[in-house]
């Protein structure tokens, strides 16, 4: 087969397409080995769709496929026997050349991605032809960590949805991106941002916020699908954040905390509640049967300096459930008490089951760690069931951050795992995550709050002269062990897809994008973008024909090559 004629939108030339230098075999097209997918015209977001997006194959729904954030797409057109033939059907090329982190959303042939700086594309999924582009118009305050990020949309009814770096949710006409309706989530002077997609579920789009190495004070919210009115805020920090005053993680390591000299400055200088931190970097997952919502929150401020914020800083570094209705609490767990190591909780839960402490099938949910580990969580009750085997190396994790040049720790302030969302083939009881090795020095240093401006009380910094590098790891949840692991040679930030095809899909700082077999992480094919391809992967199909999309922008966290390509691929 010779390369055909792949769609190209945005202005690029089948000359740059070639220079991407694409990998793909030639031969006859292979035969499809099961379509595994419904064909409708169901052109709006209806709660019913909604519901039963982990079972269509036809959308890709929400940014991590559904309410279980699974990231299991169900077509098995493209698979282990046939992906050497994956090619690009098209590429566009956004207006913003800058980290992209967008998970690309699919509704009846018609995708919406989003670029850094907050721009929405809405584009033909067959073809990459543009159908509109809406550039939201940022304020003068945009207070941000880790690049300008955007992380996708919400779709719902006949409206996209869109959080903003200055926190605002903004709501847009699906057909023409004319702007409907813009609320006020928080005051971006303050330290707020918004780098998450929005999550839209029975009538509400619910958010979280950044901000954690501001001083602010974290939340989810949930506002009024049609009118952006706020319905209900539930504070990540409590009132009352002391905890237990634990002295190990939830794995039994010894934090190192002087629980005398945290009592004592809590005597003095009261809760640290109104500047805690506490942001929440990525979608909660929802139990619809339970009517609850689960999410993780980030590191406590500052993130190094424990001295201002005695306690167990709650509920910084947990798991968090509360009920979808009302907002109301209904149970934590803390993986790290007093984090003062910046191994917040990021990548965003996943809800599956799995087996208990006694063998029995329980609903469990599901969190990839800085730390290294894969936690399995009680839905129930939020407690751990259990942690996985170290999916990264574990050197000096708890050691205390020091004046000067400070201690080297591993994995590093980046994990771990990252924000990078897991995905799950439950048919395996596989989750599969990507992991860095990024070895770092932690250097303490005190600061009184600088009134939403950045605090980190200290800084962390690569140690140059070691080695980097990232896995793809396969976890059974059912054991905590590690089925599979493949070394990368750079570290991993941006997310994976699993489908039913027995493949995963995830990219890489160097450009590179790949298929492994979900069973054995054997790699069957590879694709070099051009530019780092740091965001998570999409699937869907259109008029029969299975496609697989991520953008390859690079991304300012692991600072790897910038561009601003969507690259959607098929089998002809």
């Amino acid at each position: 087969m010779s390369i055909g004629n792949p769609r190209i939108s945005g202005g690029v030339a089948l000359a740059a397409l070639l220079a991407l230098g694409a990998s793909w075999a030639t031969g006859a097209r292979a035969d499809e080995v099961n379509r595994g997918t419904l064909y409708g015209n169901m052109t709006t977001a209806t709660q019913d769709l909604l519901n039963h997006a982990g079972q269509d194959a036809n959308n890709f729904l929400m940014t991590n496929g559904d309410y279980t954030q699974k990231r299991y797409f169900p077509n098995r057109q493209i698979n282990t026997m046939n992906v050497r033939h994956l090619h690009p059907a098209w590429i566009f090329q956004t207006e913003v050349k800058e980290t992209q982190e967008t998970s690309p959303i699919v509704i009846d042939g018609v995708m919406y991605v989003t670029t850094a700086f907050d721009h929405v594309y809405a584009l033909d999924a067959r073809t990459g032809a543009e159908l509109w582009h809406y550039k939201q118009p940022l304020g003068p305050i945009t207070t941000y960590c880790c690049g300008p990020n955007n992380r996708g949309v919400a779709v719902y009814g006949n409206m996209v949805y869109l959080a903003t770096l200055d926190s605002k949710l903004v709501a847009l006409d699906a057909k023409t991106g004319k702007l409907a309706w813009q609320s006020d989530i928080a005051d971006p002077e303050l330290g707020y941002s918004e780098t998450m997609a929005p999550t839209a579920v029975d009538g509400k789009i619910l958010i979280g916020t950044n901000g954690g190495e501001y001083g602010i004070r974290g939340f989810v919210k949930a506002f009024d699908a049609k009118t952006g009115k706020l319905i209900w805020t539930f504070s990540t920090i409590p009132d009352n954040t002391v905890g237990v005053w634990a002295t190990k993680d939830a794995t039994g390591q010894d934090l190192h905390r002087d629980i005398a000299a945290e009592k004592a400055a809590l005597a003095k200088l009261g809760d640290p509640a109104k500047t805690l931190g506490g942001g929440v970097w990525q979608n909660p997952s929802v139990d619809l049967a339970n009517r609850r919502i689960y999410f993780v929150v980030g590191n406590p401020s500052p993130d190094l300096d424990g001295a201002p914020r005695p306690g167990d800083n709650l509920y910084t570094d947990s798991l968090v459930a509360v009920d979808l209705d009302t907002g109301k609490y209904v149970c934590h767990f803390q993986y790290v008490p007093h984090d003062v190591w910046d191994l917040d909780a990021t990548s965003p839960t996943v809800l599956a089951d799995a087996k208990n402490e006694t063998g029995a099938t329980v609903p469990a949910v599901l969190h990839a760690g800085k730390t290294g580990f894969v936690y399995v969580n009680d839905r129930k009750d939020c407690h751990l069931i259990r942690f996985s085997e170290a999916m990264v190396p574990q050197e000096n994790m708890f050691a205390l951050p020091t004046p000067g040049v400070g201690t080297r720790m591993l994995p590093g302030a980046n994990g771990g795992v990252e924000w990078s969302p897991m995905a799950v083939d439950p048919t395996l009881n596989l989750a599969y995550a990507i992991n860095l090795h990024q070895p770092m020095h932690y250097m303490v240093k005190s600061a009184a709050y600088p009134d939403g401006k950045l605090w980190l009380g200290g800084a962390f910094t690569v140690i140059p002269e070691e080695e980097q590098w990232g896995n793809v790891t396969a976890v059974d949840y059912n054991t905590g062990k590690i089925r599979w692991q493949v070394k990368t040679a750079q570290p991993m930030i941006g997310g994976i897809l699993a489908t039913a095809g027995g493949l995963v899909f995830t990219g890489e700082s160097n450009g590179f994008f790949k298929a492994y077999d979900s069973s054995s992480g054997a790699e069957l094919w590879r694709f070099q973008a051009g530019a780092g391809v740091n965001a998570p992967p999409s699937g869907y199909t259109v008029e029969g024909r299975e496609y697989i999309v991520v953008g390859a922008g690079g991304n300012a966290q692991v600072d790897a090559k910038r561009g601003n390509n969507i690259i959607a691929f098929t089998l002809d």
